[in-house]
């Protein structure tokens, strides 16, 4: 089986934004309510921080619990890593997601500026400077036949897009509007072109988007 590039679970908003405005440490998607962009994933009995027993099933447990499967790497731009700009002022700094990262794979950030690996429990994290082949390349060696998930943020996926690397999509669409922020597009029949698209609503409000390469 051939190793594919996917995108899961990422969410955006009716008016095609997947974060908002002003992004800083205490708000990792600017404007934008993670909270009321993810509560279809937190709602599921497959959340993985869910502490209480119950949850959700059906479709969107389903895309909840398929965000691992068969993921061997991730792939993701240097703005979901953190709120760092410029050359790396503080290597303490170590993601948004505390000593347990939810990924449990390689990750390979990518950035202009050089700094060192780190592994946190059972995820490594390796800064690359490279282009989109270069990085999906590095990628699938360290995936071990397995898929590769390309995590975001929004100006990661466009530029793998426009590289034509992308394999297959699942977009989730919130019934909300941001206005502003970092836009992944107008529509999803911009992709058409080049992928089949399928759209599935769910009881939960969201829509689920299927994207794969024709």
């Amino acid at each position: 089986m051939p190793q594919l590039l996917r995108v899961q679970n990422f969410c955006v908003s009716r008016d095609g934004f997947g974060a908002g405005e002003g992004q800083s440490l205490d708000r990792p998607f600017g404007h934008a309510d993670p909270g009321a962009m993810m509560s279809w994933a937190g709602a599921t009995a497959s959340w993985p921080n869910r502490t209480d027993p119950g949850g959700s099933r059906g479709l969107d447990d389903y895309f909840t619990r398929d965000f691992r499967n068969n993921i061997g790497a991730e792939i993701m731009g240097r703005n979901k890593f953190g709120p760092q700009r410029g050359p790396w002022a503080d290597h303490e700094w170590k993601g948004w997601w505390g000593d347990e990262p939810p990924f449990r794979t390689p990750v390979f950030v990518l950035t202009h500026y050089p700094r060192p690996s780190f592994a946190l429990a059972d995820t490594t994290f390796q800064f690359l400077d490279a282009s989109p082949a270069e990085a999906l390349d590095a990628a699938k060696a360290a995936a071990d036949g397995r898929d590769v998930r390309l995590g975001g943020g929004v100006a990661t996926v466009r530029e793998f897009l426009d590289a034509d690397l992308v394999d297959a999509m699942h977009v989730v669409v919130a019934p909300l509007d941001l206005e502003r922020g970092e836009r992944l597009w107008e529509g999803p029949d911009e992709l058409t072109d080049r992928f089949h698209l399928e759209s599935v609503p769910s009881a939960s409000g969201v829509t689920h988007l299927i994207l794969w390469r024709r």
